[in-house]
């Protein structure tokens, strides 16, 4: 198999980046559990409880803001990956587990800032989330089922719980296990990818070193 160098930068690069899915997966993890100790999931209650986060709780405001940018960043390395995966060539059946978890992690993720929208209960997520409803409740067949599942009926506290759960215990769930699958499967690529580059270039290194002496016979 012929490696280019920029098949190798490339190869490199899908798994560095890899490897910042699953660190910034792991600290949306873990700062989503600690703010989970002083959130609550209720309509009258979850924008107090996060004003309390960033003003009264010891460095609350910074596992918050880690939370968030943590969540928005792995969305954008996500979909990064994919199109440097595209760009180089990883079309073969052993990439297959690479490109499944991949994808599933980037659409988990979206689910999460998707989900997330309506846990603050502030205006802005409360009118994002009411728009993006109707477009939900147009599916056709399911539309009316999905939006019964997500609010509970009407836009209330059982929806920030129903939400709450998909985000934190469902989705996120998801995220992680194909976040360890992806970062597996590149590295498991990248080990045989230079095995393979090594042994294909040790008969062309031998060849070259002979070619002096055959000459001057």
């Amino acid at each position: 198999m012929h490696n280019t160098h920029s098949d190798v930068v490339l190869r490199r690069i899908t798994t560095i980046l890899s490897v910042v899915i699953i660190t910034l997966t792991l600290i949306g993890a873990t700062t989503g559990i600690l703010l989970s100790f002083y959130y609550e999931p209720a309509a009258g209650r979850a924008y107090q409880s996060l004003k309390i986060i960033d003003t009264e709780v010891p460095y609350g405001w910074l596992f918050h803001k880690a939370h968030q940018i943590a969540g928005n960043a792995v969305v954008v390395i996500a979909l990064l990956q994919i199109v440097v995966m595209f760009v180089s060539r990883q079309f073969r059946k052993s990439w297959l587990t690479a490109w499944i978890s991949g994808i599933f992690f980037t659409l988990s993720a979206i689910g999460l800032g998707w989900t997330a929208m309506i846990l603050s209960w502030d205006q802005e997520g409360f009118w994002r989330f009411s728009i993006e409803l109707g477009t939900i409740e147009a599916i056709p067949f399911v539309g009316s089922i999905l939006r019964d599942i997500l609010t509970g009926g009407a836009i209330s506290t059982v929806t920030v719980q129903h939400l709450y759960t998909i985000h934190s215990y469902l989705i996120s769930a998801a995220a992680l296990v194909f976040a360890v699958v992806h970062l597996l499967s590149v590295l498991w690529q990248e080990k045989q990818m230079k095995k393979m580059y090594t042994e294909g270039m040790l008969p062309k290194t031998d060849q070259l070193q002979q070619q002096p002496a055959n000459a001057q016979g």
